[in-house]
């Protein structure tokens, strides 16, 4: 039952932290980190060894002062490129679309709404990001290393994916720009002059122009970008006052014209009926009856997506709130900005919390402000016509100009270079296989050039689209949903109360973090369906992909902390003494000495556990005092689990350390399982002088599928790390009279005992493929006590539950048949009655059997008793010395019925009080068994079954 003892580990060298560090007291810190992942160790106030977790985080805060790439500070690498971010499009070119499109009170609610969203998702960003050191990849870090590789590289690519869109929807907001005010008939140039701009080609020549550009600068560095973001940060915040002083300042009315591109406002004739004179309206100055006629507004096509006046296409319909809503969210969705640039980041751990919270309330206040002072100042129908009509209210026009290219221009470039370093870090994780290895290039700088060049086709595709508020939904519904997995990550990791979940940002709880889930899933399907199933699509199917790819990280995974968290509450409602025997099910303990003969007993207790426990046990002879290092069990357990993932199995590993085997079975009996979840029976190999098949050698590596588990071409290769087989010459790891003694031992520890042979011959690929069918055979009687075969015990209805389990298994289920054995007197029995009460009986049960007929009579030569006579019911269970002569014939029968038995199931009689039969006992229990199919010896003690709904 035990492998033999192991050659103790050789000890680990640690590193000592003992005053000032030298370069060879750091290397040897670092080799001791790579090799230990335990908790904290303290020796002494001066030395201490640290997990290699724990230390490579130390590491990268004290590398972090040194890195090139660790530059910017709060201001410039978290404010500055989030506030640009949020002003965007929506700063310069669409408040007076929102306000004339929803009035002024329902914009107001647009941006309580979408700020509540913003502020409680930045409340998850601020837990997580103080809840440890932060990397590269900035929300996708935090959001993979929270939940898991699956959940983190989905969401991964759709954070990435929003960013993409939003850097198409910027560069398209700039080419707007460009092209009403310098496109022909544009503000800044005169009749008959300008650029290009009929047909969308021109639209999309401009737009590459712009993103080539942004290439450029990302090429250059995200660094140095970052540098700049304050410059172009007070460039725009003094546009913006220009904009607030020239609506203070201007108090008499304006006729602003229509632009050119605006077909849906039908141009007035002259006189002549030849000339169209352009359509005006008015700019009134800051008036409360202004304000009164733009407080509720009135829904009305968007004229930037329709090409005539009479246009039915999709994209020319009536905006409503939902559509007004997608797009003032889409200009305020880069609060991740800043955390997108942690690789640059000094200390991103206290940054991006003070500077995303110190951006949003800053742009918060802005909009608001501005909603109010264009509402009460611009008649409903000019906000409605003309989207840059800031520039004609100016007391100088090229102020608003310049602060759409600067607020643009920066958003596009903070969304490329975020996206390219999210697509790095993706790439670095390796999650995808080998499809996004270009992307983890660099300069020497570190900048990801090649993450930047996929970023920048993939948004030179997106630009085809053309249209701003064609881009926007996509856009809010993929950061949307980003946000919502941020919320979930920060809810999971509060509900699983891990005692390592202490982020320093206290403000946030699991109430807030589940409002701003539910927020953004409601927002999502608000702002378009279709986006969002297929968003939720995609990243169900990575997920789906990601999971059986079964990825070896070392992240940690927040399902494990919730599984453990629910596993431990319901255990302690799982009350044994509320169980009952309509709902028992087998719940074993797998005793496991040589596992490389025993792979193919392991898979066929696998197949008949039947949803119950299966613990399998392995018993190593020694003493703790043996091994000075620690306890060599601890580094068996990772080997014994590696082959438990490639056999795919379901089951649970105990490893002990014991003087002798029997002395580990106590130990394994007793502390196996945990509550109401203890084995009930105890299965072990048989104890026999046959030759040992290293039968794991010839087992393949089974994989998960969306269908099931598959056997691959794959050899299962563990080496010798799980021992050898057992040398035939060699001593046994114990001898006949221990072994019936474990068997005794747990009896008397009230546990049901299984004995399994010959199941090196096991082939369930075999019974699976096979074309005619198979038996399952159960002889329910004590052939050591023949008298007592008309008895059913609790063994033979274990017999029968335990046949009729693995025969309801998948692939035993279409290819085996059910066939039990009862012995009758031909010549004191009526064989037909008894055959009709085991049949009534087995109906009962619900056991769907073949019965087989077996008469004593063709038992050469048959022992000798008094079938009057009648037995007490418990001799049935006591076994009794047998002639060879019967217990030949016996083995003769049983073989002859077995020509298509897949598993044979007898009954296993108690072992004998008196030690000295012990030998003679288990050399009976060889002779009954020899030359069988699989066998399985049964003792049953408790009630399994039962007739009653």
């Amino acid at each position: 039952m035990a492998s033999e003892s192991f050659n103790n580990s050789q000890r680990s060298n640690y590193g000592t932290l003992d005053g000032p560090s030298s370069s060879n007291s750091n290397h040897n810190i670092t080799d001791s980190l790579s090799s230990h992942e335990n908790a904290p160790l303290i020796h002494s106030p001066m030395i201490w060894r640290l997990p290699r977790g724990m230390g490579r985080s130390i590491r990268l805060r004290q590398d972090s002062m040194m890195d090139t790439r660790r530059t910017l500070g709060t201001f410039a690498g978290v404010f500055c490129p989030i506030a640009l971010s949020m002003f965007s499009t929506l700063l310069f070119l669409r408040v007076g679309f929102a306000v004339g499109q929803a009035g002024i009170v329902q914009t107001v609610v647009m941006l309580l709404l979408a700020y509540a969203i913003l502020v409680l998702t930045v409340f998850s960003i601020c837990a997580i990001s103080t809840n440890g050191a932060v990397e590269g990849g900035g929300a996708y870090y935090m959001i993979s290393r929270a939940l898991g590789p699956e959940f983190g590289g989905s969401i991964g690519f759709l954070f990435y994916v929003a960013n993409v869109l939003a850097c198409a929807l910027y560069v398209v907001g700039f080419t707007e720009g460009i092209m009403e005010n310098f496109g022909e008939g544009g503000y800044f140039v005169s009749d008959g002059l300008g650029l290009p701009v009929k047909g969308s080609w021109w639209k999309y020549l401009y737009a590459t122009i712009v993103l080539a550009v942004c290439l450029f600068v990302c090429m250059v560095g995200g660094s140095m970008f970052a540098k700049t973001l304050t410059v172009i940060l007070g460039l725009t915040m003094i546009c913006l006052l220009s904009v607030f002083i020239s609506i203070f300042a201007i108090n008499h009315t304006i006729q602003v014209e229509v632009p050119k591109e605006n077909h849906l406002v039908n141009h007035v004739r002259n006189d002549t009926g030849n000339v169209s004179l352009p359509v005006t309206f008015n700019y009134t100055g800051l008036k409360a009856e202004t304000f009164r006629s733009n407080a509720y507004g009135g829904y009305e096509r968007d004229y930037s997506q329709c090409t005539q006046p009479n246009s039915k296409n999709g994209q020319c319909s009536v905006m409503t709130f939902a559509t007004v809503f997608a797009i003032l969210f889409s200009s305020v969705t880069g609060i991740m900005n800043g955390a997108n640039m942690s690789g640059e980041l000094k200390d991103p751990s206290k940054s991006i919390p003070q500077g995303t919270l110190a951006a949003v309330f800053f742009t918060f206040c802005t909009y608001f402000v501005e909603v109010i002072l264009v509402g009460g100042s611009c008649d409903r129908n000019l906000l409605i016509n003309n989207y840059i009509f800031l520039q004609d209210i100016n007391l100088w026009p090229p102020f608003v100009l310049i602060g759409i290219f600067a607020a643009t221009l920066s958003a596009a470039l903070g969304n490329l270079i975020g996206a390219s370093r999210i697509l790095e870090a993706l790439a670095n994780d390796q999650l995808f296989w080998f499809l996004l290895n270009p992307a983890t290039k660099t300069t020497k700088g570190g900048n990801p050039y090649m993450a930047v060049l996929i970023t920048w086709v993939l948004v030179q595709l997106v630009l085809l689209v053309g249209s701003l508020n064609a881009i926007a939904p996509a856009t809010s519904v993929f950061f949307l949903l980003s946000y919502a997995s941020t919320n979930l990550a920060c809810m999971a990791l509060d509900l699983a109360s891990a005692p390592n979940f202490r982020p320093t940002f206290k403000y946030f709880s699991w109430q807030t973090s589940l409002l701003g889930l539910l927020g953004s899933l409601t927002m999502c399907f608000l702002i378009s369906a279709l986006y969002s199933s297929i968003a939720i699509i995609i990243m169900l199917v990575l997920i789906i992909t990601l999971h059986f790819r079964s990825l070896p990280t070392q992240w940690g995974s927040i399902s494990q902390a919730l599984i453990f968290h629910q596993v431990r509450k319901y255990l302690l409602m799982l009350d044994i003494r509320k169980s009952h025997v309509k709902y028992w099910r087998p719940q074993i303990l797998l005793m496991v000495a040589k596992v490389r003969q025993s792979a193919n007993l392991i898979d066929f207790i696998n197949d008949i556990k039947k949803g119950g426990l299966y613990i399998i046990g392995h018993v190593r002879v020694g003493s703790l005092d043996d091994y000075d290092d620690k306890d060599p069990t601890m580094e068996d357990n990772p080997k014994w689990m590696k082959l438990v993932d490639k056999l795919s199995i379901k089951a649970f590993i105990e490893l002990t350390l014991a003087r002798c085997v029997p002395e580990g079975l106590h130990h394994l009996v007793r502390t196996s399982g945990l509550g109401g979840m203890k084995p009930n029976t105890v299965c072990m190999g048989f104890y026999d002088a046959e030759k040992p098949v290293d039968v794991l050698a010839q087992k393949h590596v089974r994989k998960k599928r969306l269908y099931g588990t598959v056997e691959t071409a794959e050899l299962i290769n563990v080496g010798e790390s799980l021992g050898p087989i057992r040398d035939v010459d060699g001593p046994k790891d114990l001898n006949a009279t221990e072994y019936v003694k474990m068997i005794e031992d747990c009896l008397k520890m009230s546990k049901n005992v299984m004995l399994c042979r010959h199941f090196s011959s096991f082939d369930k690929s075999k019974i699976v493929s096979s074309k005619g069918v198979q038996y399952v055979d159960v002889w329910p009687v004590n052939l050591f006590r023949p008298e007592t075969a008309s008895y059913f015990d609790n063994t033979c209805l274990f017999l029968l539950q335990l046949a009729t389990v693995i025969n309801m298994v998948p692939g035993w289920k279409s290819k085996t048949c059910l066939r039990v054995f009862l012995f009758v007197n031909s010549r004191t029995e009526n064989s037909v009655i008894k055959e009709q009460k085991l049949e009534m009986y087995l109906r009962q049960l619900r056991i769907p059997a073949k019965i087989q007929i077996v008469s004593w009579e063709s038992v050469k030569p048959m022992v000798d008793f008094d079938k009057s006579v009648n037995y007490p019911e418990s001799r049935m269970q006591e076994y009794e010395n047998i002639s060879d002569q019967f217990l030949i014939a016996l083995n003769d029968l049983i073989k002859g019925y077995s020509v298509r038995t897949a598993v044979c199931f007898l009954y296993l009689p108690q072992p004998p009080s008196n030690k000295s039969m012990h030998s003679e006992y288990l050399r009976q229990l060889d002779g009954l068994s020899a030359n069988l199919p699989p066998t399985v010896y049964v003792h049953g003690l408790h009630p399994v079954t039962s007739t009653t709904l």
